[in-house]
């Protein structure tokens, strides 16, 4: 596995591991779409529409836009398809002027990235040519759309391949319709010899910008090592978790590092995921190797005497021994630490394609209880039949407006020797 992210950003979205047990109470049919291979889609919710974009079933990257109030869709088609590689995940975020942004189909590929004219109207998207600068828009992967403090659309990207990229931030200026480079180098600096997979930027309790991430060293993904961590307010400064200043690019040997995690140690990039306790402290759920070599769920928080690391789940005879290069059909994903109440933390994980609730409690990190978990693909399974083989995948907004699709899982970027039939993707309202 090879982000967002949100590492593939949008693959931690595939699990939809939260949310509570009721069904949704409506669906309707958007579009039938690619499903020979699990590819990340995007949703965008304004006040006033709801944009999906995806691949459809002639592999065509479309954007769809539907009122808020209405049933009607309006389509637009764009020159761009996707291959069988799962990192060609699709982005998509519209500004405060109601301009609809898409980027998309990019591993390790030139910038493609289209805009629309004419407000939310998406059949007048268009393709750009150079958002910010063109020396850094010839190898680009996993984009990602996040908003800073103050409500300005940001765009990240890694530019360079598995092993030697470079993280890019990009500022957006609705006045002018420009992009402009966020920070004066790279956030984070592999030297040549590796680069780092980030999740987040995450906001959380007090106006902080959390992330973390993993070093790999090659494009193999038993080579990820050393869980790291940084924070800023305003993405531009950043710093320890001390409050200590980091100089820009942060190099491996500048890096706060939060686990020391060998190579080959059963951690691995999007799977590190920072969180929150009933206190507001920040955490990290990540899975390694416990030291009888099975994977097992870790949460680690920073206290006032440093990081303190605590192995939640007590699974025998469970060891996800990854490797390789490519798109894997990952075993396991775990989400943010959230609270339960004032005295509990939940940490919610998919283990096998099922969902798993591990419950500590706040003071100690003891855990409580292993229970089933929920998600929104479990909520589902009553209301869409899906294929021998397939995953139902599902991307929510947090309102509760969701698009759920089934597919084939990744397949390491290999093309298969079959094309399965299209899907129907559906939007789910709440």
């Amino acid at each position: 596995m090879k982000r967002a992210g949100r590492a593939l950003l949008a693959i931690a979205a595939m699990v939809a591991l939260a949310g509570a047990a009721a069904p949704p109470s409506g669906m309707e049919a958007i579009d039938r779409v690619w499903s020979a291979h699990y590819v990340p889609f995007a949703l965008a919710v304004t006040d006033r529409a709801i944009l999906v974009a995806y691949y459809d079933a002639n592999r065509q990257l479309t954007v769809a836009r539907r009122p808020r109030d209405g049933s009607y869709w309006t389509y637009h088609k764009v020159d761009s398809w996707t291959g069988w590689d799962s990192h060609n995940a699709i982005a998509m975020a519209v500004d405060a002027a109601g301009v609809v942004h898409v980027i998309a189909n990019m591993h390790n590929d030139p910038l493609v990235y289209y805009r629309t004219n004419d407000g939310g109207d998406v059949r007048t998207l268009h393709r750009v040519a150079v958002m910010a600068d063109a020396g850094l828009e010839r190898r680009m992967t996993y984009p990602v759309f996040l908003r800073d403090a103050d409500g300005r659309l940001i765009f990240k990207y890694r530019d360079g391949g598995s092993g030697n990229g470079n993280e890019i931030y990009n500022r957006y200026d609705p006045a002018t319709g420009n992009w402009q480079p966020l920070l004066a180098t790279p956030l984070v600096d592999g030297e040549g010899q590796r680069n780092a997979y980030f999740v987040g930027p995450t906001l959380g309790p007090g106006g902080w910008f959390h992330l973390a991430w993993v070093w790999r060293e090659t494009p193999d993904a038993a080579t990820n090592h050393d869980l790291s961590y940084a924070r800023s307010r305003d993405l531009i400064r950043w710093e320890r978790s001390d409050g200590t200043p980091l100089r820009l690019p942060i190099r491996l040997a500048d890096a706060e590092i939060v686990d020391p995690v060998p190579v080959g140690g059963g951690m691995i990039n999007n799977n590190t995921v920072v969180g929150f306790d009933p206190a507001g402290r920040v955490t990290i759920t990540y899975h390694k190797f416990d030291a009888a070599g099975d994977t097992q769920i870790f949460l680690a928080r920073r206290e006032p005497g440093g990081w303190r690391h605590a192995q939640v789940s007590d699974w025998q005879g469970f060891r996800w021994d990854f490797g390789g290069g490519g798109s894997l059909d990952s075993r396991l994903f775990v989400t943010g630490a959230k609270p339960e109440g004032t005295d509990r933390v939940l940490v919610s994980v998919a283990r096998d394609g099922q969902p798993i609730d591990l419950v500590l409690d706040a003071a100690t990190l003891a855990r409580i209880e292993e229970r089933p978990g929920t998600r929104l693909a479990t909520r589902l399974a009553g209301s869409i039949a899906v294929p021998p083989g397939n995953v139902l995948n599902t991307v929510e907004d947090g309102s509760g407006i969701a698009i759920a699709w089934a597919t084939l899982p990744p397949n390491r970027d290999l093309a298969r020797e079959d094309i399965s039939e299209p899907t129907v993707l559906r939007l789910v309202m709440p």
